[in-house]
């Protein structure tokens, strides 16, 4: 027997997408081992796996270890910093032997010179393009500001390159129910013309807790190959 989803799932209570058995599979996932694999520096460092993967990619503070940190229940297996930029090579994390995690690099800003910002992106564009076992990026957007022209750059190339790329909103703890309705709005209707764009947005808080929950369930059914 089968467990029956809502017919009315939504942005604003993503869980409402889930089942409850997908929530628990989600959680499991997480609450087992995730391990650090290696930090490529070059493409040529990029571990091969036979495992799915999955990418988080984002502006440069957009909170991308917060929210791995936070999905994991591990304070500092991502490492975190107030300084934008400061990580500057793609980070791989093994979990629980069913899916690999790529942190990459935040775009859009970084203290360092120009010439090696310039090597980041070639590496980082070189990897999204040609990696066979990339199933999704993750692509947060912080939710105070919504998508920004650097945003639509790299939204652009995974369109080109037919990458699967989902929105995820962070930092919603930090505006109102009434901002947070509007950018969901907005980030759907331009999403809606990216032919790679995933359409169900996540909504965010790694402060809070609050989306977590479901972004895991949302994971957990890509590791078992359901999206």
């Amino acid at each position: 027997m089968t467990e029956d989803k809502p017919e009315q799932p939504g942005p604003l209570n993503p869980t409402e997408e889930f089942t409850s058995g997908e929530i628990e599979l989600g959680r499991v996932l997480f609450a087992g081992e995730c391990t650090f694999m290696l930090g490529a520096a070059g493409l040529e460092q990029i571990p091969e796996t036979e495992l799915p993967e999955i990418a988080f990619a984002g502006r440069s503070n957009v909170g991308k270890s917060s929210l791995i940190n936070a999905l994991t229940n591990r304070n500092a297996l991502a490492r975190t910093s107030h300084t934008p930029g400061r990580t500057q090579q793609i980070n791989f994390f093994n979990l629980s032997e069913r899916i690999t995690i790529g942190d990459l690099p935040g775009y859009g800003y970084a203290r360092a010179p120009k010439d090696q910002v310039a090597k980041w992106t070639r590496m980082v564009n070189g990897y999204l393009k040609g990696r066979r076992q990339l199933v999704r990026v993750m692509l947060l957007i912080d939710a105070r500001h919504g998508i920004k022209d650097v945003d639509r750059k790299v939204m652009k190339m995974l369109d080109e390159a037919a990458v699967s790329y989902q929105v995820v909103l962070t930092k919603a703890d930090k505006i109102k129910e009434k901002e947070r309705l509007r950018v969901i709005a907005k980030t759907a209707t331009e999403l809606s013309a990216h032919i790679a764009a995933y359409p169900f947005i996540h909504l965010c808080s790694s402060h809070k807790g609050a989306g977590i929950e479901a972004l895991r369930a949302d994971i957990g059914r890509i590791a078992q190959g359901d999206r």
